[in-house]
């Protein structure tokens, strides 16, 4: 049976799909920034003993990372309600996604700061560096250094995991896919697009984290 390709009436809702692209990215971003924030202090909490914060990242570390990602999100969206504490479609997957990738680069991140030798730290303290400059300078920069490969990788990681926030309804690409597809019935021109926007922006998001990469973090150590 001949399949006749129909992209037309996909393209006829390209609007609905690149808005769908933006607010993925959107949800990458806070993911982002505030997901490595969480994980640079629960790296140096870990990495550095610091009691008891030491043992509840480790706690909230394992829990995440022994979790899936679905599960998580439903908890925060349907059983926080139970307890009185609602939030919107959109709030729900901002935390999951803070939350989630705060976790994993907690472990990215102290893997970084415990590869920093003792030696490093005890000269820039020999040479009267203040404690801000030691833990910006000597730590900091060289771990993120030392490991941005594999962080980038798990925020690209984090970013295509989005998808699952269709299941809220939380209105990025997947869920513009499926509305998409309910209306128009041409599946296959629908995900063939959808998944070529992933392939595109999981693309340009690395070339970005390269650049920031190269620029940012090990340029100006």
């Amino acid at each position: 049976m001949a399949y006749t390709f129909d992209f037309a009436a996909v393209l006829a809702h390209s609007d609905q799909l690149l808005k769908g692209a933006l607010f993925t990215l959107e949800l990458t971003a806070i993911g982002v920034f505030a997901g490595v924030a969480i994980g640079v202090l629960g790296a140096v909490m870990r990495a550095w003993q610091v009691r008891p914060f030491n043992w509840l990242f480790s706690a909230y570390v394992e829990l995440i990372r022994n979790t899936p990602f679905i599960v998580q999100l439903f908890f925060i969206f349907f059983g926080l309600p139970s307890l009185g504490v609602r939030m919107t479609e959109w709030q729900a997957a901002s935390l999951a996604m803070v939350i989630n990738l705060g976790a994993y680069s907690t472990e990215i991140i102290r893997a970084g700061i415990q590869a920093i030798p003792a030696g490093q730290i005890e000269a820039a303290s020999a040479l009267a560096m203040t404690r801000y400059e030691i833990f910006r300078h000597v730590v900091l920069r060289p771990a993120l250094a030392k490991v941005w490969p594999a962080l980038s990788s798990q925020i690209i990681i984090v970013m295509l995991g989005s998808a699952v926030c269709s299941q809220i309804a939380t209105e990025e690409l997947s869920f513009a896919a499926n509305f998409i597809q309910s209306r128009n019935f041409r599946a296959f021109e629908t995900y063939l697009l959808t998944t070529l926007l992933y392939l595109l922006m999981a693309i340009a998001l690395r070339q970005v984290l390269n650049l920031v990469g190269r620029h940012v973090i090990v340029g100006k150590r």
